[in-house]
Formats: C-alpha cells, sequence, structure tokens
C-alpha cells in the first residue's frame, strides 16, 4: 500500500500515529527491562546498598511520579517533540532552553552509543557460544545499520518491533520471578529488603544513583506528543503507566531476585562471581532451568536492540526540532516526504554512532567497561540534569502563566522538591564520576565536562538566534499548540 506523501522538505511528524499502548512500549523498551535487571541490578547491589535495593526502587519510583505530576501538566500545554528542550525553553527562556537542547541531544547520543557497546559485546558472546566467532565491533557496526533502516522510516514500524520485543522481556523474567515466589527463594519469602537498615546499607547513594538510570528513557512520552492521538490525554496516561510498570517491574524483581540468594548471602555471591552480570543468569538456572538461561541470552541482545532504536528514535527527534526552530542548520529541521519521520536527524544519528564506535575500536577500549559505562554514565549525568531544569521550568511556566493550571501542589511544591532531589544527585555524580563510570585520571574530567560544554555550545546557538531572528528566538521550544 503506497504511503501518504507530504510536500517535500515537510517540517511535520506523522500525526495521529500514536496510541497509549505504542508510546508506552517505546518508553519501556527504552528502559531495556531485561538489560536493568540482568545488568544494572546485580551492579547496584553489589556496589550500592545490597538488599535494599527494593526499597530504593520504590522511593526512586515515587519521585519520578512526584516528578510527573508537573512533567504531564506542562504536557498538556506544550505539545513539541523536543520534550526537556521545550519546556526549559518555554519555563526558563530561549537561552537556557538551547542549552537544554544541546544537553539532550548529547544525552542520547551518548545512552545509545553507549548501549551500543554493550551490544555488540553481548552479541558477540552469544554467537561465540552457537561457534560463529567475530570482534564485538562487528557486530556493533551491523546494529547501527538496522537501527538506521527503522530510525529512517516510520515511527510506528519501530513500535511494532519494539512491543514484541519488550513482552518477550517481560514474559522471561516473569518466568523467573514466579519460579523463585512459588520455591520460597533461598529461605523463605523476607520483608528484609524493605527494612530501613538494609536501605541503608553499604553506599545508598550509588544504590540511588543505579535505580535512577534504570529508569532512563521513561521520560520520553512527551518526545512523541506531535505523534500521537489525543496527545493531551495519551502522552500523560502514557507517562503514568510507563513509570507504574517500569517500578513494579524493578522493585518485584529486585526483591526475588535477593530472595532467591538470600538477603544475608546475596553480596558475598556477588563478591564471588567474576562478572555480576551473570547472577540472573545463575539464578534462572538454579530455579527454572537450563532451557531459560538459552532463551534469557538471546532476548538480553534484543533487549539491548530495543534500547538502542528506542534512544535513536529519541535523539532523532530533539536533533529534529533543534533543526526546525533553528538551533541546529535548518536542513536538519525537516522530515521525510513519505514516512514524516526526521530522517535527516535520523542519518545524523547513524553516522556519529559510527565515528564514535570507530574510535573506541581504534584505540582499543574495551566495549562494556569503557565504551557503555563511560557513556552511559555522561548520559544519566545529562539526563538527571534535565530533568531538575525542566522541575524548576514548570514552576516558572505556571508562574508567568497562573491560570492554565490552578493547582498549586503539581505546580510548584512537588516541583521544587524534586528539582531540589535531582540537582543533589547532580552534584553527587558529577564529584565521583570517575568511581562510579571507571573512569581515571584526565577521561574522568572529560567525560562529565562534555555537558558543560553541551550547554555552552547550545546556549550560544540560542544567543546567536535571538540577535539574528528574534521572532523565532522568542518561539523557541513553542511547538505545536496542544
Amino acid at each position: 500500500m503506497t504511503e501518504p506523501s507530504s510536500p517535500a522538505g515537510s517540517q511535520g511528524l506523522r500525526s495521529n500515529t500514536l496510541g497509549v499502548g505504542a508510546i508506552t512500549f517505546l518508553v519501556v523498551s527504552a528502559a531495556a527491562p531485561l538489560t536493568a535487571v540482568a545488568g544494572g541490578v546485580p551492579l547496584a547491589m553489589l556496589l550500592g546498598n545490597g538488599a535494599g535495593i527494593p526499597l530504593t526502587f520504590l522511593l526512586v519510583t515515587a519521585i519520578l511520579f512526584l516528578f510527573a505530576t508537573g512533567y504531564v501538566a506542562l504536557a498538556r500545554h506544550i505539545r513539541s517533540a523536543g520534550a526537556f528542550y521545550a519546556y526549559t525553553a518555554q519555563g526558563l527562556g530561549g537561552r537556557i532552553g538551547g542549552a537544554a537542547a544541546l544537553v539532550a541531544i548529547l544525552a542520547y547520543n551518548a545512552m545509545q552509543i553507549g548501549v551500543f557497546g554493550l551490544f555488540g559485546a553481548a552479541t558477540a558472546g552469544l554467537f561465540v557460544g552457537l561457534g560463529f566467532s567475530l570482534p564485538w565491533w562487528v557486530w556493533t557496526y551491523v546494529g547501527i545499520a538496522v537501527v538506521a533502516v527503522f530510525g529512517y522510516r516510520r515511527v510506528d514500524l519501530s513500535a511494532k518491533v519494539l512491543t514484541v520485543l519488550v513482552i518477550l522481556e517481560y514474559l522471561v523474567v516473569l518466568v523467573i520471578d514466579g519460579a523463585i515466589l512459588l520455591k520460597g527463594g533461598d529461605s523463605g519469602l523476607s520483608s528484609t529488603p524493605f527494612t530501613p537498615s538494609a536501605l541503608l546499607s553499604g553506599s545508598p547513594a550509588i544504590g540511588v544513583l543505579f535505580c535512577f538510570a534504570a529508569f532512563i528513557g521513561f521520560e520520553a512520552t512527551t518526545i512523541y506528543s506531535e505523534e500521537a492521538r489525543e496527545p493531551r490525554k495519551t502522552v500523560p496516561r502514557a507517562t503514568y503507566i510507563s513509570v507504574f510498570i517500569i517500578g513494579l517491574f524493578y522493585m518485584l524483581t529486585s526483591w526475588l531476585m535477593v530472595v532467591g540468594a538470600g538477603a544475608d548471602k546475596l553480596v558475598p555471591e556477588l563478591q564471588g562471581l567474576a562478572d555480576p552480570t551473570s547472577f540472573l543468569f545463575n539464578l534462572a538456572e538454579r530455579y527454572v532451568g537450563h532451557w531459560v538461561v538459552v532463551i534469557m541470552n538471546v532476548l538480553f541482545v534484543t533487549s539491548l536492540f530495543a534500547g538502542v532504536l528506542a534512544f535513536h528514535n529519541g535523539v532523532a527527534r530533539y536533533k529534529y526540532v533543534a533543526g526546525r526552530e533553528g538551533l541546529l542548520p535548518d536542513p536538519v529541521g525537516v522530515t521525510h516526504p513519505v514516512f514524516q519521520s526526521p530522517h535527516v536527524g535520523s542519518v545524523i544519528q547513524t553516522i556519529i554512532a559510527v565515528l564514535v564506535t570507530t574510535l573506541f575500536v581504534v584505540t582499543g577500549q574495551d566495549p562494556v567497561l569503557a565504551m557503555f559505562s563511560w557513556l552511559t554514565n555522561v548520559a544519566t549525568l545529562a539526563i538527571i540534569l534535565l530533568m531538575a531544569s525542566t522541575s524548576f521550568s514548570i514552576v516558572a511556566f505556571f508562574s508567568h502563566q497562573p491560570g492554565l493550571e490552578s493547582n498549586v501542589l503539581v505546580t510548584k511544591i512537588l516541583p521544587v522538591i524534586t528539582g531540589v532531589i535531582l540537582l543533589a544527585l547532580v552534584v553527587h555524580i558529577t564529584i565521583n564520576f570517575g568511581g562510579i563510570a571507571g573512569a581515571s585520571g584526565f577521561i574522568a574530567i572529560l567525560l562529565p565536562s562534555l555537558v558543560v560544554i553541551a550547554a555552552a555550545i547550545g546556549f550560544i546557538a540560542a544567543a546567536r538566534l535571538k540577535s539574528t531572528d528574534p521572532e523565532r528566538f522568542r518561539r523557541l521550544g513553542a511547538g505545536q499548540v496542544a
């Protein structure tokens, strides 16, 4: 069937394309549930607060619900694929908005490319088990090529693929959860993980950071607002559903992982593993059987693919909006005449992914300990900073237009509380970046500095726009009429 066309150089994304379910799957896939519980949760337990991670997930989920109340209130009045950038520009002004735009582009670039490192390593490991050995970077380049095709075409095609992959991810982890629950774990079901002593054990701050990182991507619901059906209803519903599903899943699964090992045996067991990310696979073999481990190995790779595809879609839209509104060159701000996708931003993202991957290959860096760890931690720092700026933007926006929302709790009190919490996390990550990311020396200073550099470039680009086109500057972040 022939796709409907729009004029060449169209500046509109394909509207009325995505419902609540499609947006939710695009967002939940970015959170990469299997990747998070198999890769992130064991590290959070080992380096953070051990058996207290389930309660930590509960607290982080609560904080994100508080953040979401103001976030979706703003989404009802600003409909833009620029999300964080648009909200910051409309709340705190165009120059700060320009800084937010470039920080967002850096964040999603870093997250996507970092995950590509883990994708290449995991895929290489999977095929070695099948007797087919290729270097990790070959699989990374293959992944970049496949993602490029999906990112160039219609977004609902990506949504359909991600829906299948995410459902399979959840099912395999829920099978493991069910087996541990039915068998009573190592020494019976325990409430220990939900006690204050467990929460405060080890390094709670690191545990909180890992838990926040596991949610990265949930905020992308608003990125698809220009392509959503009934966005005033669809985007808020998808946001709340995403936070609820992701939070409940992480809390339940991490609790059962503690129960499966035994609360008092958990950290010693993790310390004894050559690779802590094998922990969930060991539990799966112990409580379900080897057959599920084989399936998990495949789904771990598809989980990573779903994540990089979702982040690719996100960063392409940020670039598109930045081009459409004058922060990047105008040609970036057009959509495909047939697919109405942000195809220029998608192609640019593909080129950047190839170049950065090649840099890590040429310099002989480890795809997991360097490419994945370094870049995803830069992304986490940048996104938490964007969430903090958005929190204060909510207060400023509704203060300037008090008639839009009457609930002071939603428009002022909760955003200030979440903004302060998020800023505290930004400071902690920045001070301890080397230890958290596994970087040292110059690299430990350079990586978090990329956020400052991106913000400076965005600020300068917005200031330039103000001097050359004041009217366009005035409309930064306005997006479509919500």
